[in-house]
């Protein structure tokens, strides 16, 4: 492979796992945003 397909490669698997542990920390956050909120 060439280096700017291997670079290509290594941004597009950094996107989409970046995405996908954002996504994961944002619905764990909102959780708990939630809960605390549904004590009161």
């Amino acid at each position: 492979m060439s280096a700017g397909a291997i670079t290509m490669m290594v941004v597009g698997i950094v996107i989409i796992w970046g995405g996908l542990a954002a996504s994961i920390i944002n619905a764990v956050v909102k959780a708990k945003r939630n809960k605390n909120t549904s004590n009161v």
